[in-house]
């Protein structure tokens, strides 16, 4: 698996962006948020039971993931039609504010070591990505637990401070000095 100080890969692929059929797809790649930091993060599987909860968590706090310059991606390796539909008939998913990346070659994931073993799906991971497309934070969750996108506005918070910052920091609080 990819980690911490590693480029990001070279990547295209499909996004459904809306629930509008004239305007739902788009093509996405490493350099579509050039200078910008990205929070990817992928699930397992369309139409599941977690990776909704995930989705619109992180759907919801896109407001202040943009007040932080950063631009959130989620993605598994179903198509772009199945994230359509799972946008159409899954009511928290209808106005989601980020793209859907369809990684259905396996491609991304494959490049980024996420591909569950057994499964072939990708895992829960999380990738904080700087604005040079360096990898700046990664984390893995097994299939059957869920994130929590607020700790990922936390880490953001603390790397663009390019600082020392403690256990539980928070936005706005010390960092650490060195004498």
């Amino acid at each position: 698996m990819l980690t911490i100080g590693d480029k990001f890969p070279s990547f295209k692929v499909k996004a459904t962006v809306s629930t509008d059929l004239k305007s739902a797809f788009t093509e996405i790649d490493e350099n579509t948020y050039g200078g910008k930091w990205k929070v990817y993060f992928f699930w397992p599987k369309d139409f599941t039971f977690i990776c909704p909860t995930e989705i619109a968590a992180f759907g919801k706090l896109n407001g202040e993931f943009e007040d932080r310059d950063a631009v959130v991606l989620g993605g598994s390796t179903d198509s772009e039609f199945v994230h359509h539909a799972w946008r159409v008939h899954k009511e928290e998913l209808n106005d989601l504010p980020f793209p859907m990346l369809a990684d259905v070659s396996h491609a991304l994931c494959n490049a980024l070591g996420i591909l569950h073993k057994e499964e072939g799906v990708a895992l829960r991971a999380t990738f904080i990505v700087d604005p040079d497309n360096i990898i700046r934070h990664v984390s893995v969750n097994d299939l059957d637990v869920g994130r929590n996108p607020q700790e990922i506005i936390r880490i953001l918070d603390a790397l663009q401070t390019d600082e020392l910052c403690p256990c539980n920091w928070q936005k706005g609080e010390d960092t650490l000095k060195v004498a």
